[in-house]
């Protein structure tokens, strides 16, 4: 496990925006494809804004979604939507490389459609998965005392009563999360300090879901000086 402290939130976005074009640029320099899970939240937009092209060639990045409110297409308070306007059309990431969760308005119901979203999923690694981090812990829509926390045979599931709204959610469990490579934790603020402590700390994932994220070979704390002010305390 890799723990990095930015000094503030600003710092933070711009370390993590320059982490993500440097970790794809490398995956397409030996000759792969890339393929990345984005995470929703103030801290990852505020990186997604500062992503230039650098090195990567986006036209061959694949982008998928840890987590999504089932609200209809082009709402914004899709995480595929603010990451549309943050970056990926910016950088002209083509439709067929946005691997986007299905929508309310949809001809399924969420479970049919959390299942076929986890079929599409790669049989391959993912490279790397972002995820945030909430004041109780959860990562994606995983929640504590969820049971979706303890799903071991599907790899995206429904979620019908979130405590943070909107209730309606499609969400990746966790072994489709640790399916991966890398495994990077953005998180800023005081208030997500108690939840990341204990998460590095070894609490138990039915009460704290982000001590159940890891990557296959890293696993990556990305604080802000406030997020991390209470490890080891």
């Amino acid at each position: 496990m890799i723990t990095e402290v930015s000094p503030d939130a600003d710092a933070l976005a711009g370390v993590i925006a320059t982490r993500i074009v440097d970790r794809l640029a490398r995956v397409q320099q030996a000759g792969r494809t890339p393929s990345i899970v984005l995470t929703g939240g103030t801290i990852a937009i505020a990186a997604y804004e500062r992503i230039d092209a650098g090195d990567v060639d986006w036209t061959k990045v694949d982008v998928y979604w840890g987590d999504e409110r089932f609200v209809p297409a082009g709402h914004d308070d899709r995480n595929d939507q603010q990451a549309r306007d943050a970056f990926l059309d910016r950088l002209g990431v083509p439709a067929e490389r946005v691997h986007a969760m299905p929508a309310h308005g949809c001809d399924q119901s969420m479970a049919d459609a959390a299942d076929a979203y986890g079929a599409a999923l790669p049989d391959e690694p993912f490279d790397v998965v972002l995820l945030g981090v909430g004041p109780d812990g959860h990562i994606a829509s995983l929640f504590p005392g969820f049971a979706q926390v303890h799903e071991t045979s599907r790899r995206a599931v429904e979620v019908f009563d979130s405590p943070k709204p909107p209730p309606e959610r499609i969400s990746l469990t966790l072994p489709a999360i640790n399916h991966a490579h890398a495994v990077w934790f953005l998180v800023s603020g005081e208030g997500k300090a108690d939840a990341v402590a204990q998460a590095i700390g070894g609490a138990a994932v039915a009460d704290i879901p982000a001590a159940g994220a890891h990557g296959l070979d890293e696993t990556m704390w990305l604080l802000d000086a406030d997020a991390a002010s209470r490890i080891d305390a």
